[in-house]
């Protein structure tokens, strides 16, 4: 299935032009697979740099600040070529109030089971749990550094550059579901954690059905906004309590 990248009219077939607003298909074909190549290595890249700077410098909020502001410059820049399909992203989508609050709920109920759920594989693994909000606490104010690159930054960004940008590329070349497993799996790769991917991965495919039913990226922000928050929220109380 291919989609018009101008009005998001779907083909089964492969076709020339629109027949909806005229946009020519075929040609563009081969520059929008370029982009997409481009974006995931740049991608990938980038989550190699950001695994080694991490590494070697650690609790400096410098370090930190410049890692998200490469991969904020990296989707702006990348988006920016595409601006005018960014901004229509960017309606407030129709929504039943009754769904909303469940999408909310689950989301939030989800947190929960997803927190205590990593605690429970870890503890069998071995492995020591990352307290995000403990992450912070060598700067003055760490819940307010916790909440701006744990809860606010990334929801906007992230969903940007997978559930955005990505979205809209692979959309013109395959189909939704092969469009929300690809977007799904490179989100879930960005956060350097084969734990992660447990769970992180189905998330992404929530995220990437959302954006796809409500064709607009205020859902998916709210949603990843609020899952965020939750895990932020626990960690404090559990690293206070």
């Amino acid at each position: 299935m291919n989609q018009c990248g101008n009005c998001k009219k779907r083909y089964e077939t492969n076709v020339n032009f629109c027949s909806t607003c005229g946009n020519q298909l075929l040609e563009k074909k081969s520059n929008v697979i370029d982009f997409i190549i481009a974006f995931y290595v740049s991608i990938i890249v980038f989550i190699g740099l950001s695994f080694f700077i991490y590494d070697g410098y650690k609790e400096n909020i410098w370090v930190e600040i410049l890692v998200e502001s490469l991969f904020i410059s990296l989707v702006i820049g990348f988006s920016l070529v595409r601006r005018k399909e960014m901004l229509q992203l960017y309606k407030f989508p129709k929504i039943n109030k009754g769904l909303l609050s469940l999408y909310i709920l689950v989301t939030i109920v989800n947190s929960f089971l997803v927190y205590y759920g990593v605690e429970f594989v870890n503890s069998f693994i071995n492995d020591v749990s990352l307290n995000s909000y403990e992450s912070y606490l060598y700067l003055d104010y760490p819940f307010l550094w916790a909440l701006i690159f744990i809860a606010i930054l990334p929801p906007i960004f992230e969903e940007l550059a997978f559930r955005g940008f990505l979205f809209n590329l692979l959309t013109e070349v395959t189909s939704v579901k092969s469009t929300i497993i690809a977007t799904s799996l490179l989100f879930a790769l960005v956060h350097f954690s084969f734990i992660s991917l447990i769970w992180i991965f189905p998330f992404g495919l929530f995220l990437g059905y959302l954006r796809f039913k409500y064709d607009s990226l205020w859902l998916p922000m709210l949603i990843h906004f609020i899952h965020n928050l939750c895990v932020l929220l626990v960690d404090y109380y559990v690293f206070n309590s």
